[in-house]
C-alpha cells in the first residue's frame, strides 16, 4: 500500500513540474508572450490552493479509493491535453484543470494510509510518500529534458522553415556586417562572417531588413512615445520594430540559411569553443576534432545547433518538436498508475480480499475500532482559525515561503536558457540539483526541530527553524546578485531549496502541536495560503521582467524573493506552537 502511494506521489510531481522544463519550448511553439508564460505557470497553483479543502473532503463523502483514482486519471488526462494545445486559452484551461485534479491527492491519500498503516508507523509512511513527491521533482527536469531529445531523433529534418525564424529583422541585424576586416583583409569573424557565405538574394534580404531595423532603432524620434516625435506623426509598423517581411524575401532568406546548413565547411572547429552547444552537438564537435567525418544528416543537424547557439532569440530550437510527445508519455504513465492503484487498494483492510485477520489486527492495534470507517466530518473551525495570531503568522509565512520558492520549480529553467543559453540536457541537470538539495533538507528538518524542541521547548523548537531557515534562503537569493554564471547560480538556488525544506518539518509540526482535533482543517488552511503565494508570485515576476525601467530585471526578481523570505523569517519568530489554536485569543 505504501509503495503504491509513493508511486502516486512520484507521478503527481512529475506531471506537476514537467511543463516547467519544457515551457521555453512551449512558448516558442505557441508564440506566447513572457506574461502569458508566467500566467500559465501561475494557473496550477490557483485551483490547487482554492480546492484543497473541498477536494480533500470529497474523499470522505464518496470513498477515498475511487475518488483518488478519479483524481489520478483526471490530472493525467489534462497533462496529456496540454500536449495538444494550439493556443494560450486551451493551455491555460488544461493547467487550471491539472491544479483542480491534484488538489485532493495528498489529503485523500493520507486518509487511505491512516486506515492501512499501524498507528506507530504512520509518520514513517507519510514521510515516504512526501519523499516520493520530492523524488518526482528531482526526476521531472532530467527525464523531461532527456525525452525531448529522444523524441527528436536524427531522422527529424533539421532544415529551417518559416516557423523557425522567430525574429527576421533581428536576425538580419546580427548577420549584417559592420564593414570591418581583420589584418589579412578577411571578413569580420563571428555571425557577420556568415553574411559572405549566403547567396546573393539572401544577402540582399539581410541588408534590406537589417539596415532598416538598425536605422529605425537608432533615431530617437522614430521610437514610440518619444517627446521629439511630431504630435500627429504615426510611424509605420517598421519604425516600431514590427517590420513586415515579404513572403518572397522570407523564402530567399530561408534558402540562404539552409545553404549554410548543407555546407559541412560553414563552421570551423576553432570558432565554436565558447558556444553553449547542445550535448548532441558537442558529441559531433568532438568527432570532428578527432578527424572523423559526419554523415550528411549529422552535419546539417550540427550546423543547425550552431545557428541556434549563435542566434538564441532569432532562430527556433530543433528540440521544440519534442515537448508534445513528452506530455503524452506522462499522461499515459498516470493512467497506468491509476490502474495499479485501483487494483491494489481498498478503502480499508476489511474490504481487501488478500488482507487476513492477523494483518487487520496488526493494523488496528492501538486505534479505536471505528477508525477503519470514514468518520463524520468535524465542523470547520472557522472561528478558531480567524482568532489565532500564530496561525495567521504561519499562513503569512507559508504564503511568503512559496512565493520565493516557486521560482525554482517554474521559472528556473527559462532563466537558465534565456540568460545563460544553457543546453536542454544540462539545464535539466541544473534544475534537478536544487530539488535534490531539498530532499536533504527535508530529511534533516525533522531532526532539527525535534532536537530544538527537547532543548528549548515547543515555543522555540518550532519557531526558530521556521525563522532561521527563511533567513538562510534570503541570503542565498541575495548572493545571486553577484553571480554571473550558471553553475554558481545553481549552487545558490540549491541553498534556497535546502533551507526551505529544512524548515518545512517545523511548519507541519506546529500545525500538529497547535491544531488539536482540527489538524486536517488547519493543515488544509495553511497549505491553501502557501499555494496562493505560489500563484501570486508568477504574475509579479512577469510584471518585473516586463518593466522597461529596470536595468537588471532578474536581479529585481531575486531581491523581491529575498525580501519576502526575510519577512517570513520575522513572522516565524512570533509563532507560538505551545498555544492551542482553539484556545488562543
Amino acid at each position: 500500500m505504501i509503495f503504491v502511494s509513493v508511486l502516486m506521489s512520484v507521478i503527481l510531481y512529475l506531471d506537476r513540474y514537467c511543463v516547467s522544463t519544457s515551457v521555453v519550448y512551449i512558448q516558442e511553439d505557441l508564440k506566447l508572450s513572457d506574461t502569458q508564460v508566467f500566467w500559465f505557470n501561475s494557473a496550477f497553483f490557483w485551483t490547487y490552493a482554492l480546492a484543497q479543502v473541498p477536494a480533500g473532503r470529497l474523499g470522505d463523502w464518496l470513498g477515498s479509493r475511487g475518488v483518488l483514482v478519479l483524481y489520478i486519471v483526471s490530472w493525467s488526462f489534462f497533462t496529456a491535453m496540454i500536449g495538444v494545445a494550439e493556443g494560450f486559452v486551451m493551455l491555460l484551461a488544461m493547467r487550471l484543470a491539472c491544479g483542480l485534479a491534484q488538489a485532493g491527492a495528498y489529503p485523500t491519500a493520507g486518509s487511505l494510509l491512516s486506515r492501512w498503516v499501524p498507528l506507530t508507523g504512520r509518520g514513517f509512511a507519510s514521510g515516504l510518500v512526501a519523499l516520493g513527491g520530492r523524488l518526482g521533482a528531482v526526476i521531472a527536469p532530467l527525464l523531461t529534458a532527456y525525452l525531448m531529445v529522444v523524441f527528436v531523433p536524427l531522422s527529424t529534418s533539421a532544415a529551417l522553415d518559416e516557423a523557425a525564424l522567430l525574429d527576421v529583422p533581428g536576425l538580419c541585424s546580427k548577420l549584417l556586417p559592420p564593414g570591418e576586416r581583420d589584418a589579412q583583409n578577411q571578413p569580420a569573424a563571428g555571425p557577420h562572417r556568415l553574411f559572405y557565405l549566403l547567396t546573393g538574394d539572401a544577402q540582399w534580404v539581410v541588408f534590406q531588413y537589417g539596415a532598416f531595423n538598425n536605422i529605425a532603432r537608432s533615431i530617437p524620434w522614430m521610437g514610440p512615445g518619444s517627446p521629439e516625435k511630431p504630435a500627429k506623426f504615426q510611424p509605420p509598423p517598421a519604425v516600431l520594430g514590427e517590420i513586415p517581411v515579404d513572403p518572397q524575401d522570407l523564402q530567399a532568406l530561408l534558402a540562404g540559411l539552409n545553404g549554410l546548413l548543407n555546407n559541412p565547411a560553414t563552421f570551423g572547429n576553432d570558432e565554436l569553443g565558447r558556444l553553449n552547444l547542445e550535448r548532441e552537438a558537442q558529441k559531433f564537435l568532438a568527432r570532428r576534432q578527432r578527424g572523423e567525418s559526419l554523415a550528411p544528416e549529422e552535419s546539417i543537424r550540427f550546423n543547425r545547433f550552431i545557428l541556434e547557439a549563435l542566434f538564441p532569440n532569432e532562430i527556433g530550437k530543433l528540440y521544440v518538436r519534442g515537448w508534445r510527445p513528452v506530455l503524452f508519455v506522462y499522461g499515459f504513465a498516470g493512467l497506468v498508475v491509476a490502474a495499479i492503484f485501483w487494483t491494489c487498494f481498498r478503502n480499508s483492510p476489511a474490504e481487501h480480499p488478500r488482507c487476513n485477520a492477523a494483518e487487520r489486527s496488526l493494523i488496528a492495534a492501538g486505534r479505536p475500532p471505528e477508525s477503519d470507517a470514514p468518520a463524520a466530518a468535524e465542523p470547520f473551525p472557522a472561528r478558531a482559525i480567524l482568532r489565532s495570531v500564530s496561525l495567521w503568522l504561519s499562513s503569512f509565512s507559508q504564503f511568503g515561503t512559496n512565493f520565493g520558492w516557486v521560482f525554482l520549480v517554474t521559472s528556473l529553467p527559462g532563466y537558465l536558457m534565456k540568460v545563460y543559453q544553457v543546453p536542454v540536457l544540462e539545464m535539466g541537470l541544473m534544475v534537478s540539483i536544487p530539488a535534490a538539495a531539498g530532499i536533504a533538507g527535508m530529511f534533516l528538518g525533522g531532526f532539527l526541530t525535534d532536537v530544538l524542541t527537547r532543548r528549548l521547548g515547543v515555543r522555540w523548537g518550532r519557531g526558530l527553524p521556521m525563522a532561521l531557515t527563511r533567513f538562510g534562503a534570503a541570503a542565498a537569493y541575495f548572493s545571486c546578485l553577484w553571480i554571473d554564471s550558471p553553475w554558481p547560480a545553481t549552487v545558490a538556488f540549491s541553498c534556497v531549496f535546502f533551507f526551505v525544506d529544512l524548515g518545512t518539518s517545523a511548519v507541519w509540526a506546529f500545525m500538529q502541536d497547535a491544531g488539536g482535533k482540527h489538524v486536517g482543517a488547519i493543515l488544509g488552511w495553511g497549505n491553501m495560503w502557501g499555494n496562493i503565494g505560489a500563484a501570486v508570485a508568477n504574475p509579479v515576476f512577469a510584471a518585473i521582467l516586463a518593466s522597461k525601467s529596470l536595468s537588471h530585471p532578474w536581479h529585481t526578481v531575486f531581491t523581491v524573493c529575498a525580501v519576502t523570505f526575510v519577512l517570513t523569517g520575522v513572522a516565524g519568530l512570533w509563532i507560538d506552537a505551545s498555544k492551542p489554536i482553539a484556545d488562543e485569543g
